[in-house]
């Protein structure tokens, strides 16, 4: 959550686009005492698109609209995937200021051949007028132009970060190699500040033919901080195919080969695609209050 977030109130949830017929999907904030504030449907999506994630900022929220397209009518009448993909639309990226009543304050950006499914980060920059979406993809709110340089020359999915600079500037992400998915073949940390580089790998950790992982996870070392984001470790599932054997991995995050520093077997794997989150002691204590 980002530090400037305003008291009593927690990032958007997106709901399900339903009716998909009707092509809108449906933000919405959360309040910390569980109520929940107006809706605000967005009809100006130019399909039901799978809008499977989103990032946030001090401002705005930002909602890739990839290629990938709701399509029931193939499943119901046709027995086929729920999900398809519509290689003539043109991918967008929409912003929406974060306390909107409704979408006429939403704006689209075309970014052709973007397909995202997950979001990592994103903040603002000069003053705001700057919207910097991890991938890297630089939106201008006042020319409207966009730029987008690319991180690395492998295919990388389901970034993560250290959670306490959601929102806002950070340096570094963890992301899996894909093998393709929902499996990855290793995982990889980028430094965001070598952005125009090549590519922006400076660490990674490879676990051999047959061995697959699911998504990476960041744990900071110290909940406090100490001024290094990068200061933590690196959590995953890891399941070898070929003689059934999980393991829940954990990495040195600052080590150059992300070093596993511990590894606990598994009485079940854990099956490929399923999202994570490291909850601590304190978050589990607060939870009984």
């Amino acid at each position: 959550m980002a530090e400037e977030e305003e008291e009593g109130e927690v990032p958007f949830e997106l709901a399900q686009m339903t009716p998909y017929e009707s092509g809108h999907a449906v933000p919405r904030w959360r309040q910390r005492a569980g109520n929940k504030a107006d809706d605000v449907p967005i009809f100006s999506l130019q399909q039901p698109s799978m809008l499977h994630d989103f990032a946030i900022t001090e401002h705005y929220a930002i909602f890739p609209e990839s290629q990938l397209v709701m399509c029931p009518m193939n499943m119901a009448l046709r027995g086929g995937s729920l999900i398809g993909l519509d290689s003539a639309m043109v991918q967008r990226i929409g912003v929406l200021p974060r306390y909107a009543e409704d979408e006429s304050e939403m704006r689209w950006f075309k970014v052709p051949g973007f397909n995202m499914l997950h979001t990592a980060n994103a903040w603002e920059e000069a003053n705001g007028e700057e919207i910097i979406l991890v991938d890297m993809i630089h939106i201008n709110l006042r020319t409207g132009t966009v730029l987008r340089t690319a991180l690395s020359l492998e295919s990388l999915e389901f970034g993560v970060i250290h959670q306490g600079y959601v929102g806002r500037y950070n340096r570094y992400g963890y992301f899996g190699v894909s093998a393709p998915l929902p499996r990855f073949s290793g995982i990889r940390k980028l430094d965001f500040a070598m952005v125009g580089a090549d590519d922006c790998t400076v660490a990674r950790r490879d676990f051999g033919p047959g061995c697959f992982v699911g998504e990476p996870f960041f744990v900071p070392s110290n909940d406090n901080g100490d001024g290094n984001e990068d200061n933590g470790y690196v959590v995953c599932y890891t399941h070898k195919e070929d003689t059934g054997e999980s393991q829940f991995v954990v990495m040195d995050a600052m080590s150059p080969e992300l070093e596993i520093v511990a590894a606990v077997q598994l009485p079940a794997r854990v099956p490929y695609g399923f999202h994570g989150r490291f909850i601590t002691q304190a978050e589990l204590l607060s939870q009984q209050k």
